[in-house]
């Protein structure tokens, strides 16, 4: 399996996950508010300067900003088809 493909698994799940532990977006003012509160998550791991930690510290940094952005794509996909904006046949 190709990098991409384990990454598209990965927001697949993380989509599946959502939709079990929350109620559907509503609206795209929430979708919205659920999105910038994933990409806030992300910005705060970015901020972290790598120097100050150590090489655990700088390996779980790295998989939080992978889980953060995860999330973000996942919720993007998720605001989509929650809201009803998909691509017109």
């Amino acid at each position: 399996m190709s990098g991409l493909e384990i990454l598209l698994k990965s927001i697949e799940q993380e989509v599946r996950r959502a939709r079990e532990l929350h109620r559907p977006t509503n609206t795209l003012h929430e979708g919205y508010a659920v999105i910038l509160e994933e990409v806030e998550e992300f910005w705060d791991e970015v901020k972290v300067n790598p120097k100050k930690l150590d090489t655990a510290s700088q390996d779980k940094r790295i998989d939080n900003m992978r889980k953060e952005l995860i999330q973000v794509a996942a919720m993007c996909i998720r605001t989509i088809l929650d809201c009803n904006i998909e691509e017109k046949r």
